[in-house]
């Protein structure tokens, strides 16, 4: 792993004081020769201090606006900001940046290059990333001068970006040992792929489910093909008694197919999703979930842009731990018919 350049490392460098250093990247020049600050920027630039120069920027132009970027992917077909999940999510910044005193700008889109316009026309003093899993970031990292925290990032932990993750391992590893114990012994897994976030659930359902079997059904990203799939692979249903959705949303939909076979849930199948959101209670059966602190994670993501305004630390990844929510989607088993298929 590359060391992080310091700013000591830069003093020493150019034969100036440390705190000579920290005055340029705080914009506190008065008192600097305008070739000295030349000079330091012309260093941190080459060394890619990326907070540093991200501090000068934002002691020049402080425009308090955050924007929030959201992954607008095909399977939220065109409305991703009523998915539950990042309608939450959206909520929980607007008001934890108002209470630090900053605005939020959102925009959705797939296009990464729309990611770098989108800060640089509106001069942005950070940014938050939701919904992407790609490689891009670390170029995104190189490219922007200004601070940026990503929500749920898939990467290496030592690519220097700030990563806010929730425990998703665990919180699949929850669901799967809870099921066990109320007796369930085969069980569905749902999801529209296995990779990133959606991987990292179902594994952790896996561990937990220890010697229970489980069968995995990729479903489409779009309502009607995730119905269709569900009719073509009746019988894979039918050999279950339990499912996982890796989202509420997946889980409430198919709770609704399973009710309109004449299944109840939990009698005939018990259903379980991930995220906690507002469906969940209004759903029938109420829907047990994992859930996972929308308003806990907004603190994160403004305590984050502060330590990388402030070049406080380099950027970290931090998990927020979960928890498994109790409802009425699932119940004991009792009898030894329902559990093998």
């Amino acid at each position: 792993m590359e060391q992080r350049v310091r700013i000591a490392d830069i003093a020493e460098e150019l034969g100036v004081s440390t705190a000579t250093v920290s005055n340029v990247i705080h914009g506190k020049t008065k008192k600097i020769s305008d070739e000295t600050v030349k000079r330091v920027q012309a260093l941190l630039e080459e060394r890619q201090y990326i907070p540093s120069m991200a501090g000068i920027l934002l002691a020049r132009n402080d425009s308090r606006i955050i924007g929030v970027v959201v992954n607008n992917h095909e399977k939220y077909e065109g409305k991703v900001l009523e998915d539950a999940f990042v309608s939450a999510s959206l909520n929980a910044l607007l008001f934890e940046l108002e209470n630090a005193g900053y605005f939020m700008m959102i925009k959705a889109t797939q296009d990464w290059s729309e990611v770098e316009r989108f800060a640089s026309m509106w001069n942005m003093d950070g940014m938050v990333l939701l919904g992407f899993c790609d490689s891009d970031y670390e170029k995104l990292r190189v490219r922007m001068r200004i601070p940026f925290v990503v929500y749920d990032g898939f990467f290496e932990k030592d690519k220097g970006i700030c990563n806010l993750k929730i425990d998703n391992f665990d919180g699949g590893r929850q669901v799967g040992e809870y099921l066990r114990r109320m007796g369930y012994r085969r069980a569905l897994l749902l999801s529209d792929n296995d990779t990133c976030v959606d991987a990292e659930r179902m594994a952790g359902f896996r561990a937990g489910f220890s010697d229970g079997e489980t069968d995995y059904l990729e479903v489409p990203m779009n309502r009607a093909g995730r119905y269709r799939i569900y009719q073509e692979n009746w019988e894979r249903i039918r050999a279950c008694s339990a499912a996982f959705a890796v989202s509420d949303v997946y889980a409430a939909e198919f709770m609704h197919f399973l009710m309109e076979r004449r299944l109840s849930v939990p009698g005939d199948m018990a259903v379980v999703g991930f995220d906690n959101n507002a469906l969940c209670e209004t759903c029938f059966p109420r829907l047990t979930t994992v859930g996972q602190d929308a308003g806990e994670r907004a603190k994160m993501a403004v305590r984050a842009l502060k330590r990388l305004w402030n070049g406080d630390g380099e950027p970290m990844e931090e998990v927020l731990p979960v928890k498994l929510i109790i409802r009425d989607s699932v119940s004991k088993l009792y009898h030894k018919g329902r559990d093998g298929r």
